[in-house]
């Protein structure tokens, strides 16, 4: 006589993974969440050069492979971009992403995306600030409140995290918001970036891609060539003196920078602020040596106010895999729930 089949896993049994996708890597983790939503760790991290796969499913089926996974998983995976009924809007990922299509090609028994930037902001309560340094303002937030995650990498991400039972996470689009600038150089460069976009927003400075705009603007309107095309280039040159035009640049992203962080943390009134994403960790020296500080605070009769909200600037690291597995059991209890 056949043995009777075994039931389906429950959801609290199935393998979970969590992805964090940008636009230049993929990195995945298997979830054990064992101890519950808010002491998730992770195992068997993994990271992928996103152009070197076809798909995400391409990705997600190769981990699932390589962790000898025999259950269909389901994967909680934060990524760039705007989710529209089925399909990810997005900028800066070199393939297409239909949650359909990528649930089915990768076999997983579930998939929710969740945007990059607000996974982050859900993993602000895992931030280590002993391994974070200060850029400005007081050692720790004088009163509780919402956190601004904001980072430039391939784009631009901005979220936001109100502390509550449970925290409620705001997405925005950010980097598409209007650039704002202030001083006669600013102005000029945006002036020549206007005559490339009729909408100049912020990821247009606030970005790798954004680094080089900011590079060549300067270069124009110097009248020189521009020799350095990649912001990995732009930055090395930059660090090491070897050419004024990347120095001024790098130094324009980071002012700019400030401002725009600034502006944030008035508009949501943020009481602390992390920088994350791919570029502030790489240039976490000319950051700190920089004006950020003056930046940030210079909003008139507000300066009071932002002078005591402290910046951190964070590792990126697992934070969006931390984030996104913590979201997704948040979002499965409350199914549970009803």
């Amino acid at each position: 006589m056949d043995a009777p089949a075994s039931p389906p896993p429950s959801r609290a049994e199935r393998p979970l993974i969590a992805a964090d996708v940008g636009g230049t890597h993929a990195r995945l983790a298997l979830v054990d969440a064992s101890r519950g939503p808010s002491h998730v760790a992770l195992h068997g991290y993994r990271r992928y050069s996103c152009a070197e796969h076809s798909s995400l499913a391409a990705i997600l089926a190769d981990f699932i492979a390589g962790e000898g996974l025999t259950e269909p998983p389901e994967a909680a995976i934060a990524i760039a971009g705007l989710l529209v009924g089925d399909t990810l809007v997005h900028a800066n990922l070199p393939w297409a992403v239909s949650l359909s299509e990528t649930a089915a090609d990768a076999r997983l028994a579930g998939l929710r995306l969740i945007n990059d930037f607000e996974a982050m902001a859900w993993a602000v309560p895992s931030i280590d600030l002993r391994h974070s340094r200060r850029i400005c303002g007081p050692e720790i937030a004088l009163q509780p409140g919402p956190a601004m995650m904001i980072g430039p990498g391939t784009g631009f991400g901005a979220a936001l995290r109100v502390p509550g039972d449970p925290p409620v996470v705001v997405a925005t689009e950010a980097g598409h918001a209007a650039l704002s600038v202030r001083d006669p150089r600013e102005l000029e460069v945006l002036a020549v970036l206007m005559k490339r976009w009729s909408h100049v927003g912020n990821e247009r400075v606030l970005s790798g891609p954004g680094l080089v705009n900011a590079y060549e603007a300067l270069c124009e309107i110097e009248g020189v060539d521009a020799r350095l095309d990649t912001p990995a280039r732009i930055t090395h040159a930059a660090q090491g003196g070897e050419d004024p035009l990347a120095g001024e640049a790098l130094s324009m992203f980071c002012s700019i920078l400030a401002s725009v962080a600034g502006d944030l943390a008035l508009t949501f009134g943020a009481k602390s602020v992390y920088l994350a994403g791919g570029i502030p960790a790489q240039i976490a020296d000319f950051l700190m040596a920089g004006d950020f500080s003056r930046r940030f605070v210079d909003k008139g009769v507000m300066s009071e106010v932002l002078a005591r909200v402290p910046v951190y600037l964070v590792e990126h690291g697992q934070l969006g895999l931390l984030g996104a597995a913590t979201w997704y059991l948040e979002q499965r209890r409350a199914d549970a729930m009803g």
